[in-house]
């Protein structure tokens, strides 16, 4: 029977999903084993394991890592122009908001891996925003002490591009726009979840964004400048550095233009060999620099246009600097993501179709006259706007409405707490 089972065929894609979800399965057994040690530990030592929290802290906001202050700077000021103290947990040591002086807003470094989640899994707070997904899926797990887990996006997309389960445990979503609504929807119902709260809030990170560029255009348009080509793809097996590596990068060099690359951070981490490979292949130059700012803001707004695959960063260059893109996504394996779970096409790659050219390797040889023409190009600039308008909503509010939302929630919480007690 056994030999059986495993001759029967299964297909490529679900065999890879399968695989996936297994994988996803044994890394939380691991962790909830993990967990446990913890716990026993902190039982063992009266409960002073860490840093022990003695009063429950209303705003909590945890930060992976620098790269996200553009997300949650706007919210911080918000909180900051209201005199409403927000913690702010983070695990970057040099975190932008050490040095940003606020008087109620407070940050903490809480340690790097095992130590920072140690310190999260233990956590007494009322409202957690987090811009980290697999929350209860990996080493971060949900603290019985915390009311409610918001997850606020750091990108434009539909909500299916994280990792699978990656927003499945928070309690509240907010997005971009409502168009993201339909397919969380059904992810929650294949998957027997509860409906979680979901509010479209706009980008607070483009907003920011926004401004900055808005400040800076008349400097932008006074100076001329050489042609500069930005290649921003995203990481993982689909994404342009892992498929066509020094083969863009050798038709780039080319065209003779000025290339900035800037590869996904999670690339140095996760495709640490290729990046090492490629950088000791095209070293920097006067005409090529390879990018690892913590803010992408100047090398999007120094590009005339934008190379990349299926990133999110493509909605920020279009949305914010109305500049030409151009993408290569033929091939995308979604076994690994949310959209897996979906046969529905996803946004990414529909908006992709409306707003940039669609690239293939066969392209390679003409890239700079490809390069030219959409450089030259008008008729993507209405696309651009309608697909700006369903993707971004309540531009220049998001700040405003994500603390109001926070805030508001709180209190609602505070309120049945006390008229429980009565």
């Amino acid at each position: 029977m056994l030999r059986h089972f495993f001759s029967a065929y299964i297909d490529p894609g679900t065999g890879s999903m399968l695989f996936t979800i297994i994988i996803g399965l044994a890394a939380t057994a691991l962790y909830a084993l993990k967990g446990l040690r913890i716990k026993i530990k902190y039982l063992i030592t009266g409960g002073k394991s860490g840093k022990e929290e003695t009063e429950k802290l209303p705003y909590v906001i945890y930060s992976d890592n620098k790269r996200y202050w553009n997300v949650f700077r706007p919210i911080c000021d918000e909180f900051e122009s209201r005199k409403i103290p927000l913690a702010y947990l983070t695990q970057s040591e040099d975190d932008p908001v050490f040095a940003a002086g606020y008087e109620y807003i407070k940050p903490e470094f809480i340690g790097e891996g095992s130590k920072g989640f140690a310190r999260l899994n233990t956590l007494r707070a009322g409202t957690v925003l987090s811009t980290t997904p697999g929350l209860d899926v990996y080493q971060w797990k949900r603290s019985k002490n915390v009311e409610k887990y918001v997850f606020i996006t750091h990108s434009v997309d539909d909500g299916t591009m994280y990792r699978m389960f990656g927003l499945d445990y928070y309690d509240a979503i907010l997005q971009t726009g409502d168009f993201a609504l339909e397919k969380l929807r059904k992810i929650e119902s294949l998957r027997g979840l509860p409906e979680k709260e979901y509010l479209s809030v706009g980008s607070t990170y483009m907003d920011f964004m926004l401004e900055k560029y808005s400040e800076r255009m008349p400097q932008e348009a006074a100076g001329a400048h050489e042609t500069t080509v930005l290649l921003a793809p995203s990481w993982g097996e689909s994404a342009i550095l892992t498929r066509y590596g020094e083969r863009i990068i050798k038709a780039l060099i080319d065209t003779g233009y000025r290339i900035i690359i800037r590869p996904h951070p999670q690339s140095y981490i996760s495709e640490k060999d290729n990046m090492d490979r490629l950088m000791e292949m095209f070293p920097e130059s006067d005409r090529l620099s390879w990018n690892r700012d913590n803010d992408n803001f100047s090398c999007l707004a120094s590009s005339d246009i934008m190379i990349s695959d299926f990133s999110a960063v493509v909605f920020d260059y279009s949305f914010i600097f109305d500049k030409p893109v151009i993408y290569a996504a033929d091939v995308f394996d979604k076994a690994v993501y949310d959209a897996a779970w979906l046969d529905d096409e996803i946004w990414t790659f529909e908006a992709l179709s409306k707003i940039g050219k669609k690239l293939s390797e066969s392209d390679f040889p003409r890239l700079k006259e490809i390069i030219d023409e959409m450089i030259n190009d008008e008729s993507y600039k209405k696309l651009r706007g309608c697909v700006r308008d369903e993707g971004w909503m309540h531009r220049g509010q998001a700040a405003r409405i994500a603390a109001d939302y926070l805030i508001k929630n709180e209190k609602a919480a505070e309120s049945a707490v006390i008229g429980g007690a009565e």
